[in-house]
């Protein structure tokens, strides 16, 4: 077995590097590849700033991405505090080799490990005294030279900046959920009729507040739209924050249903209208934009 371990959030570019060296080297050696992942994230067991943190991937999504890059196994070990507490060598020996029989481990540059917190070079010199192969790749950037991290996508998506958060995913960023029932403003009032969407995984990220001009996946079939985060201020003070979408040449009913966003660029703020006559000319104008892209 060719094994990556690590969270993985996000399946960015960086991860990506590992994951291409890791089926490389399992084809290369006519084994299998594994990815040996955790849930919950380590943060919100250990509550290292839990409250504010936030995810790029739920569970569903990492594996899909995974498999997607060819990797034949994902494993998802329940992170729990006394998890948390092994030390590198326990992990290596008792979990990696021990219970998923890994001959060969894959590490990023920045790989750390355990509670005893090894870097990727004192990780992989206590791999090979185990017995094991190691494959080290290099540090990772996008292609418009941008350092990646997981932090540094979630920064710039908190900001709305999802372009720059696709160059460093290496895909465009989602949102995942259900439709659900809203108070029809946009219907009834705006001529902008909206499906509001309800998260899946509570711990996703959110992109800032603002208009977005999306692409859409539902019933099967892909459309575009443009997509409101935030508060509605012009309908009234103290609203909980929404995510309603727009969707283009689109009129039927999918409340109850999976719907997708794929943020492709923010347009603008998200902005208090001294009427619904301005706000209503505002949309029209924000998809006219938004068209002008497709």
């Amino acid at each position: 077995m060719v094994v990556a371990t690590g969270f993985f959030d996000g399946v960015h570019v960086g991860h990506r590097l590992v994951i291409g060296q890791l089926v490389k080297a399992a084809a290369e050696k006519g084994d299998e590849s594994m990815v040996v992942t955790f849930w919950p994230h380590p943060r919100t067991v250990l509550q290292q700033e839990a409250r504010d943190f936030r995810l790029l991937t739920s569970m569903p999504e990492k594996e899909a991405l995974l498999k997607g890059l060819g990797v034949d196994r994902v494993e998802v070990i329940r992170f729990t505090k006394e998890f948390g507490a092994l030390t590198t060598y326990d992990y290596l020996k008792d979990w990696l080799i021990g219970k998923y029989g890994a001959k060969t481990i894959v590490l990023g540059y920045d790989n750390r490990m355990g509670s005893d917190a090894k870097d990727a070079p004192g990780v992989g010199a206590m791999a090979e005294k185990l017995g094991m192969d190691v494959i080290m790749t290099p540090k990772a950037t996008s292609p418009a030279g941008l350092e990646v991290s997981s932090t540094k996508i979630r920064g710039e998506i908190s900001r709305g900046n999802v372009v720059r958060a696709a160059e460093m995913l290496g895909y465009d960023y989602s949102l995942f959920g259900v439709v659900v029932s809203g108070e029809r403003i946009g219907r009834r009032v705006l001529g902008f009729p909206t499906a509001n969407m309800q998260l899946y995984e509570p711990l996703k990220l959110i992109p800032a507040n603002g208009v977005y001009f999306v692409r859409v996946r539902t019933l099967g079939r892909e459309f575009y739209g443009m997509c409101n985060i935030g508060n509605r201020p012009t309908v009234r003070e103290g609203n909980a924050r929404t995510i309603e979408t727009n969707i283009f040449d689109f009129d039927e009913d999918i409340y109850g249903l999976d719907i997708e966003l794929n943020f492709l660029k923010r347009i603008r703020e998200e902005i208090r209208f001294a009427s619904f006559t301005q706000l209503k000319a505002q949309l029209a104008r924000d998809k006219a934009y938004c068209r002008s892209l497709i």
